[in-house]
């Protein structure tokens, strides 16, 4: 927050709201914010809500039309402040957008716009790449470029395969208020992780279509090794996800490329010290069930595309260097690509 707090005043305008959620921090947080934000708002709930529930609290709070969620290790850089909001005011229609979320100070990508396999397995897209591309950054478009433009070209980077994003990173999302309601918000059962990718995938059940705006850059203090307890997370959370947002026809289709899936990541498990991790994980998401099913009827109540539509977001490879390099082999891809293309024509047809 030291870090980052006084890079986001400075991006500020007048009449912007300043809101931070305090999830019951020990390092002078609240203090700090007090002291170098006196005009800002401190949330202090009494307790770690995790990651969902606490933004869902400060938006809760919010009064202005735009909201834009921002990690505590997230810090903005100049301009950010207008670019973040380029998207609304070129009339992107866009139901949620990223910023260029960069790592090791600006000069490698952390995400430019998240992935989503069809097992549900997410990443961040583009992690690692050099930022600088060609003289300037990811997708930055050039001056000459009119907003017109830009909103047709919105979101697409070079490498990317798609001009949309599998999801939107939660370290720095911006939604407009109404629409953030109108889905809900934030799954608050999930504590930590995965939750922008199960937001993201309930907008675009909505219609909703999803962005990354390059322009609005932060720099991300990022470390994704942290131990078995974040496999756990991630792995509950991405079956609550498939549970809650997957449209029947989908999971029909995906059903044995699941199987198989749990199968080599029970392997993958036991290999990198984290079996009872993903034990504990499924244990959850089992009992969770009864809950999950009242949660999809309500979600999928309010689906408006079809399972063909809403599947062609999703990626067959498995191309994230999160992963083993299995998992990303010739053949395994060859082989994925090709369950994903009958897949999606029996969903469309």
């Amino acid at each position: 927050m030291a870090r980052t707090l006084p890079a986001l005043l400075a991006e500020l305008w007048p009449g912007d709201e300043l809101i931070v959620v305090d999830n019951d921090s020990a390092d002078g947080t609240v203090d700090a914010v007090r002291e170098l934000a006196p005009e800002g708002r401190v949330v202090e709930p009494g307790a770690n809500l995790g990651f969902g529930a606490a933004c869902n609290l400060g938006a809760r709070e919010a009064r202005g039309d735009l909201l834009l969620f921002l990690n505590p290790d997230a810090k903005p850089q100049p301009g950010f402040r207008d670019a973040v909001e380029r998207p609304l005011a070129d009339g992107r229609d866009w139901a949620a957008w990223q910023g260029l979320v960069t790592a090791d100070d600006g000069r490698v990508v952390n995400t430019r716009g998240g992935v989503v396999h069809f097992t549900g397995i997410a990443w961040a897209g583009g992690v690692g790449e050099p930022v600088e591309v060609g003289g300037r950054a990811p997708g930055v478009w050039p001056a000459e470029h009119s907003a017109a433009q830009r909103g047709r070209k919105a979101g697409r980077m070079p490498g990317d395969r798609r001009a949309e994003p599998g999801f939107v990173s939660g370290a720095c999302l911006a939604i407009p208020r109404e629409r953030f309601g109108q889905v809900g918000g934030f799954a608050e059962d999930f504590f930590l992780y995965h939750e922008d990718v199960d937001l993201s995938l309930r907008l675009r059940l909505a219609g909703g279509k999803l962005g990354a705006e390059p322009g609005a850059r932060v720099d991300h203090e990022y470390e994704f090794a942290k131990g078995p307890a974040k496999w756990r997370y991630l792995e509950r959370n991405r079956w609550a996800t498939i549970v809650r947002t997957y449209p029947l026809g989908l999971l029909v289709a995906v059903a044995p490329a699941l199987l198989a899936t749990e199968l080599a990541l029970l392997v993958a498990a036991a290999r990198g010290g984290w079996l009872g991790a993903k034990l504990a994980a499924g244990r959850e998401v089992v009992t969770a069930l009864p809950r999950l099913r009242r949660e999809r009827s309500e979600i999928q109540g309010q689906r408006t595309v079809r399972a063909g539509e809403f599947a062609a977001a999703l990626t067959a490879d498995l191309d994230s260097p999160y992963l083993d390099r299995a998992a990303r082999s010739r053949l395994i891809r060859s082989l994925l690509r090709a369950y994903w293309r009958a897949a999606l024509a029996l969903l469309r047809a």
